[in-house]
């Protein structure tokens, strides 16, 4: 893998990163007030994709590149879209928790992607340990909406 295509492969996951720590702020925002732990959560996983953002930027640096610091147009789109659909529908635990599963079905699909390239050991070490986050943050997001599904069925 080239210099180029590594600072480029990482500058996506930065992307996705910041997408992730916008998309739980605004999951945080929109939580019902009765159910204050999942803005804790939400809150958390914001910080944590905030972090690995920072780690990726500093891996990008020391490769000599120029690390994206804005988050995706699709990422950005789909904010726009849950808060247009917000409006008019309403903001259920339900919903918000599905599009924040969304979100995270991205982050995921990023991930492997960039895992499936040829990586050097100790940047590959680092996606590594990201992905499992991304991946306990979509699985805590599945969690979350099914007791709200489990709630509303009983």
């Amino acid at each position: 893998m080239t210099n180029d295509h590594l600072i480029s492969t990482l500058n996506d996951l930065i992307q996705i990163s910041i997408d992730g720590e916008k998309g739980f702020r605004a999951c945080a925002e929109d939580a019902q007030e009765r159910y204050i732990p999942y803005k804790e959560t939400f809150l958390q996983r914001a910080t944590a994709c905030g972090q690995a953002a920072l780690d990726l930027q500093a891996l990008v640096h020391r490769l000599g590149g120029e690390p994206a610091s804005h988050s995706t147009l699709g990422g950005a789109l789909h904010r726009q879209w849950v808060n247009v659909k917000s409006a008019i529908t309403g903001r259920d635990d339900e919903s918000i928790l599905d599009e924040c599963e969304r979100g995270e079905d991205a982050a995921v699909n990023a991930y492997r992607k960039a895992l499936s390239e040829e990586l050097p050991t100790d940047i590959r070490l680092i996606i590594e340990r990201q992905y499992q986050g991304v991946l306990a943050n979509h699985d805590k997001v599945r969690s979350l909406r099914n007791e709200v599904r489990a709630r509303k069925a009983a």
